[in-house]
């Protein structure tokens, strides 16, 4: 409990201020909370991303406020099997958070004081290590390693090494899916959590941002398709496709969901978990990369998927504002909801969050600093070679 305080103390300080009660949705939009968000042209990766990410962390208010004397977590995203491609494209050009953002953001990390860096996700690499997922998708591992004293690595698929390999994180309001989630230690121990990925399309979720990234953070172990029965398996073997169908529940060591009633179909179910992750794990930084990404969905493996380059990039301290800006940038109106672009097909996720307290998804709420919204609109559903979005009925 005492955690929880001081998470959701470290985060009022940021303008991001959780708690609060369930009420109408208009008044939600008055009351969630608000953080500017930084926008800026960037085409490539290197001197010039660095030079434009600390611009942004500047007019954010500065890295350093955040991140000095802490230990600071970086959930990546590498979804999908490492040795995947869209044609003969680099992952870390499509869908996978690039390496160099990774690197570069390390660097700033330790330049703004940041006593420890870890770098985590949960990569469809059983039981391999982190560092052995990144050397499969062909990443120099070393230069990440050597951007700062004090890195270290961990699969969050895999137990925390020591007496304790997860820690129960409860969602505020009760939570949407489940009331409470059980994740690996090393999101425990974080201070600051920083959420790096890119902008795309997500053929469950609509897009996948800052928010959808936190799926990423339950253990397979416990919300895998082959976890135990009644305690986290000891190894991961499989993907959270049961969590998109509500198949089975997790282990009887973890929470339970809400209402095993609910429909059981991802446009309902993958939305409000990853609303209730990024509520239960708030995240401190969130870091959207479109300098070059996909259009049309979330890898490889959708059809239609196809590799685009917006030359833009994102940052904000409030996840739910951050994606409203993204939204806006991709072509979207962050307040679209089921049946309309990009939420065809489900819920949105910007508007369970909100509900939740993390933040609001009202453009006229939000300061956007940098480069104005206009000038950086990159529409991904015009990007040539793509296949329309398939509709179905809505989920009662």
């Amino acid at each position: 409990m005492l955690e929880q305080m001081k998470r959701r103390e470290f985060l009022a300080g940021l303008g991001a201020v959780a708690g609060l009660g369930l009420v109408r949705p208009v008044r939600l939009r008055a009351a969630a909370p608000t953080a500017p968000v930084a926008v800026a042209k960037c085409k490539s990766y290197g001197a010039e991303y660095l030079a434009a990410m600390e611009k942004m962390f500047d007019q954010l208010g500065g890295l350093g406020r955040l991140v000095k004397g802490k230990t600071v977590g970086i959930k990546i995203n590498m979804t999908g099997d490492p040795s995947q491609r869209l044609g003969f494209l680099d992952a870390g050009l499509t869908h996978f958070t690039n390496p160099s953002t990774i690197t570069a953001t390390i660097h700033l990390l330790n330049k703004a004081g940041a006593r420890r860096i870890r770098v985590l996700e949960g990569p469809m690499a059983w039981p391999d290590s982190l560092e052995e997922a990144m050397y499969k998708a062909g990443w120099e591992v070393s230069r990440m390693r050597s951007a700062a004293p004090c890195v270290e690595f961990y699969n969050t698929n895999l137990p925390f090494p020591g007496k304790k390999p997860y820690t129960r994180f409860t969602v505020p309001n009760c939570g949407h899916l489940f009331p409470a989630y059980d994740l690996n230690t090393a999101y425990h121990e974080c201070d600051v959590m920083v959420s790096i990925t890119k902008m795309k399309e997500h053929a469950t979720a609509g897009v996948t941002l800052v928010i959808k990234n936190s799926f990423g953070i339950t253990p397979t172990t416990i919300y895998g398709d082959r976890a135990g029965i009644d305690e986290p398996s000891p190894i991961p073997y499989a993907g959270r496709n049961w969590v998109h169908s509500g198949s089975r529940q997790p282990p009887k060591s973890s929470p339970p969901e809400k209402d095993p009633k609910s429909p059981r179909n991802g446009g309902y179910r993958i939305p409000r978990c990853i609303a209730d992750l990024a509520a239960a794990r708030p995240i401190h930084l969130g870091i959207l990369d479109g300098i070059v990404t996909i259009a049309g969905g979330e890898g490889p493996w959708i059809g239609g998927a196809r590799p685009c380059s917006p030359g833009v990039l994102i940052a904000g301290t409030n996840c739910v504002t951050t994606d409203a800006v993204a939204m806006a940038v991709m072509g979207f109106d962050p307040m679209a909801d089921r049946g309309t672009a990009p939420f065809e097909n489900c819920d949105s996720t910007l508007r369970l969050a909100e509900e939740l307290g993390v933040g609001t998804r009202d453009l006229s709420q939000i300061e956007v600093v940098g480069t104005p919204i206009k000038e950086a609109v990159f529409k991904f559903r015009e990007v040539p070679g793509g296949r329309p979005p398939r509709t179905r009925r809505p989920a009662a």
